[in-house]
């Protein structure tokens, strides 16, 4: 009888040590339930190579694709670096930044991926027309404008330098590199203050026809050419893992952005500049912006192997300690979205 009792209570402590268990999971599950977003914070730069986050903004296509129930906010930034910060501190959830600022980040702090492309080309070198540099050998010695340490356009220009010979490092190398903001870069080379420019567009072409420079390396020459990823759209995991369907449903709208831009340039140029002006207060001339928008190719495709290109040039040059980006990409929202 003893025995029995015994057997007794041993069942049922193990039930009440299952039910706690089982408890505790439902609990959890809830707490994930109750973190799903009801607001999407996109960030973007006020750039051409941005354009399909503009445009799909004005179109309204993230509000088509997420419904009247979920809340968009916006901010822009001005480099990748404020970007990466931003979306590391959870200050916005989604966006499109260059990919070797979402390369640098990820190395030190894995917490984001890249899930599409968003632009290839639009980078070019620019130099001054009375610089006296004819090749990018001649840039040896000289001041060179890129918008941030470790952005896209540096590590670009690193691979360019690289590939003619010179010397790249953080410090010490064959070129001075100072960062400035692209909009001001066009008055320094006027003043003869900088030697040349590695920008993204439409700042290549604005230092062109107001700064009095020429391309030295176009689009389809400077660092990777035309061919290069230069600007991704990358998420948050915390966002995307528990937001799986509005992180899908966000490069939908992706990708209807990209479709119109290239079904219909003139009025994706036309957009840009009313978003630029309604952002920035400035207006930018129809005439440059234009000749820029010829300079890229939206995309919603990753050139894999330039992105690991670029994190080798990056450990090279001493931003970070490992070019090992695995895990960085993230196919599986895209592949949703185009499957729909």
């Amino acid at each position: 009888m003893k025995k029995n009792f015994l057997s007794l209570a041993l069942l049922i402590l193990v039930i009440l040590v299952l039910a706690a268990c089982g408890g505790g999971e439902v609990t959890n599950d809830s707490e994930i339930l109750n973190d799903a977003a009801n607001e999407v914070r996109i960030g973007y730069f006020p750039n051409m190579t941005h354009i399909a986050t503009i445009v799909a903004l004005e179109k309204g296509f993230f509000e088509e694709q997420f419904g009247e129930d979920i809340e968009i906010s916006t901010k822009f930034f001005n480099d990748g670096t404020a970007f990466m910060e931003a979306m590391s501190t959870d200050a916005i959830d989604i966006g499109t930044v260059g990919p070797t600022p979402a390369i640098n980040t990820f190395v030190k702090n894995p917490q984001h991926e890249i899930i599409a492309g968003a632009v290839s080309g639009g980078a070019v070198l620019v130099i001054g027309k009375d610089s006296g540099i004819d090749s990018v050998e001649d840039l040896a010695g000289k001041t060179v404008v890129i918008p941030a340490y470790g952005s896209t356009q540096d590590v670009s220009l690193m691979k360019s330098l690289k590939d003619a010979g010179l010397k790249v490092k953080l410090s010490g190398g064959a070129v001075n590199t100072i960062k400035q903001a692209p909009a001001d870069t066009a008055a320094l080379m006027l003043r003869g203050e900088i030697d040349a420019a590695a920008m993204q567009e439409p700042w290549g072409v604005n230092i062109e026809m107001n700064g009095n420079g020429k391309l030295l390396l176009d689009e389809t020459q400077f660092g990777w050419g035309s061919e290069s990823t230069t600007t991704v759209v990358a998420a948050r995991k915390d966002f995307s893992s528990i937001n799986p369907d509005l992180t899908t449903k966000a490069l939908k709208a992706h990708v209807q952005a990209v479709d119109f831009i290239n079904e219909n340039p003139e009025e994706a140029i036309q957009l840009f500049l009313d978003h630029i002006k309604k952002i920035t207060g400035k207006e930018l001339s129809k005439e440059e912006v234009t000749k820029a928008f010829d300079r890229i190719a939206p995309t919603t495709e990753v050139n894999e192997e330039v992105l690991k290109e670029m994190a080798t040039v990056s450990k090279e040059a001493g931003y970070i300690h490992t070019d090992n980006i695995d895990g960085l990409i993230n196919y599986s929202y895209l592949e949703e979205a185009l499957s729909e």
